[in-house]
């Protein structure tokens, strides 16, 4: 998603229109909620999820939901007793196991399951939670989870919901931790009879029910994090297409609101196509040609729910018809299709095991942007893109947040993560090479839950550099480097000023004119001649490395 970077992006805008080190900042104060939702215990960790059967009805009118879902597991150790998550705002009404009820407990959102003789190493198995309730409601979605209750200008129903950081078990049970996808699953969701309803997957079939309901069977036959699952309820059009990509035909369904479906046509089919096409070159094959791509009108701006995609940009360039780069290159292309399809590798595919290692989701897809940008206008308009979105950065917590309690880091982990991913671009200097990386890590994570340490162990390892302390300065403090220099007698002396102890990043400055000279500067002072033209004047770092300046006298 993008919720943190947009909030500060959109407030610029607005204006002028367990890893390989510590994490340097004050840790929040938590609580025994946030570990219990954060922490993987032995109660999570005993039991590997296979398959979800979600079935829940919507009552529209009520707000409320009711239903079950199915946990079809693999005991990954001999247990007794494990832990699920549901909201306690909702109400767990029994548990099943082999048709008798197991008693449970609940302390905040946790649930913990007894089982009448341990379950062995090995086994699998199964059990049914039936719950019901009321959701929590977002008031300003997706930037706060929950359900979505609209109307279209008809007066019809427009629902959703959409709940990354909230938590899924902010509606249905399961268990709530990015490290454990499920490996395939049946979401049936039962909506009024008059609407369409859509989830991730494909339909494989619909059942009238007696009420004036029909329930709709999605079967999703990837992979799947759990704030990716999803729906969507409103008087829809709905039309397909293919592309032909990677892998062959890849279908691609469209569902937009009846009322807009005209509009949609013309401005969806604009950016979809030339964006698979940009992001299978840069990434790899589309990681979900089982399941296909969905792009659905949603009553909230946006977010990357697998297989199907919300959209809520009104149909505008740019987001929300704003440039979030200030380089004019931000209104070439539909913001919420681009971020949000980027996420279908980054953060869909490769999926963080815990949400303080956000910045894999969220960097590397808003350096999509950038590439897409490039793809279509150029080099130098994805450079001057990934430099104009340097604006919304804040600078003020670490990238990184705080393992083990569901905290995610700073909002930074989007622009700020793009520009750091762009500064190793520089440093590998070979376009080839880093493309080979990106698809490298979307085949070499397919369909896995990730740590920080595996994404920058593989990076450092397929590009040949040490890469460690950029890491650790980018992503592990809150402040940037400091190039320190002093002009005299055309000499250049030059050093870091930076967090990270003997901070030793490469830089391209201008040693002679109309060129950058790759430079190696330490913490200690170098010196370096300067051709005659050269002077405090006109010298500079190259832009494409997000770095403070500081001339010294």
């Amino acid at each position: 998603m993008f919720k943190k970077t947009l909030s500060a992006l959109a407030l610029a805008c607005l204006i002028q229109a367990s890893a390989s080190g510590q994490v340097l900042h004050k840790a929040e104060q938590t609580t025994r909620a946030d570990t219990l939702r954060g922490m993987l215990t032995p109660l999570r960790t005993c039991y590997d999820i296979n398959y979800y059967h979600l079935d829940v009805k919507i009552d529209i009118d009520n707000r409320s939901v009711s239903g079950s879902n199915k946990f079809a597991f693999t005991a990954t150790d001999t247990f007794s007793k494990l832990q699920f998550d549901l909201f306690s705002n909702l109400q767990v009404e029994r548990v099943l196991y082999k048709n008798k009820e197991l008693p449970f407990t609940r302390e905040f959102n946790a649930v913990f399951v007894t089982f009448p003789s341990p379950i062995k190493k090995g086994s699998k198995d199964e059990f049914t939670v039936y719950y019901s309730g009321k959701p929590q409601v977002a008031n300003r979605p997706p930037w706060d989870g929950g359900f979505i209750f609209r109307k279209d200008d008809a007066g019809n129903p427009f629902v959703s919901v959409a709940c990354q950081g909230l938590g899924a078990s902010s509606w249905w049970p399961n268990k709530d931790h990015q490290s454990d996808e499920v490996d395939s699953m049946m979401i049936s969701i039962s909506a009024p009879r008059d609407l369409q309803e859509i989830s991730n997957g494909r339909l494989r079939s619909r059942v009238e029910k007696p009420d004036g309901y029909m329930q709709h069977n999605w079967f999703v036959a990837n992979p799947i994090n759990n704030y990716d699952v999803s729906f969507y309820i409103g008087k829809y059009a709905h039309w397909t297409d293919t592309y032909q990509g990677e892998e062959g035909p890849l279908t691609i369904d469209y569902w937009a609101l009846k009322q807009d479906s005209t509009r949609a046509r013309t401005h969806w089919d604009a950016d979809v196509k030339p964006m698979l096409k940009s992001f299978e070159h840069w990434f790899g094959p589309f990681p979900w040609y089982k399941d296909g791509y969905k792009l659905v009108q949603a009553p909230h701006l946006g977010m990357e729910h697998q297989s199907a995609v919300a959209y809520g940009n009104q149909f505008k360039k740019g987001y929300l018809g704003r440039d979030l780069s200030a380089s004019g290159w931000g209104m070439t292309f539909d913001f919420i299709i681009i971020h949000e399809s980027g996420h279908e590798w980054f953060g869909n595919n490769i999926t963080a095991k815990d949400i303080a290692d956000m910045w894999i989701h969220e960097s590397f897809t808003n350096y999509s942007e950038t590439l897409f940008t490039q793809s279509l206008y150029g080099k130098e308009a994805g450079d001057a893109y990934v430099q104009g979105i340097r604006q919304g950065i804040a600078n003020d917590i670490p990238i990184i947040g705080q393992y083990n309690v569901n905290k995610e880091g700073s909002g930074d982990m989007y622009s700020k993560g793009a520009n750091m991913i762009h500064i190793i671009r520089q440093l590998i200097n070979d376009d080839e090479k880093f493309r080979s990386i990106l698809r490298g890590l979307n085949k070499t994570f397919y369909h896995q839950t990730v740590t920080t340490a595996e994404v920058e162990n593989y990076i450092a390892k397929n590009s040949g550099l040490n890469l460690a302390k950029i890491f650790d300065q980018y992503l592990r403090h809150k402040d940037i480097p400091t190039f320190e220099y002093k002009i005299s007698n055309n000499k250049l002396s030059y050093r870091w000023n930076a967090d990270v102890k003997d901070f030793n990043m490469p830089l391209k400055v201008t040693l002679k004119p109309n060129t950058y000279t790759l430079v190696q500067p330490t913490a200690k002072w170098k010196e370096v001649a300067l051709d005659n033209t050269i002077n405090k004047d006109n010298f500079k770092a190259d832009p494409n490395f997000y770095i403070n300046t500081k001339q010294l006298n």
